[in-house]
């Protein structure tokens, strides 16, 4: 199961934003523009954030 430790490890949460922002930059459509884009990237990021941010106790553990 997928497993990030982001509130011990302010590296992986670096390392999880720029994933995050890569993968939407190449999978958005281009119409969404800066603001839009940091939106979403927010979003994932948060809900990234909250659902994994133990072992075994995210919400689809």
């Amino acid at each position: 199961m997928f497993h990030i430790k982001l509130a011990a490890e302010g590296a992986a949460r670096s390392k999880l934003k720029l994933t995050i922002e890569d993968t939407l930059d190449s999978g958005l459509p281009r119409a969404y523009g800066p603001d839009r884009y940091r939106q979403k990237c927010a979003a994932v990021f948060e809900h990234v954030y909250e659902s994994y941010r133990e072992r075994n106790a995210g919400v689809y553990a």
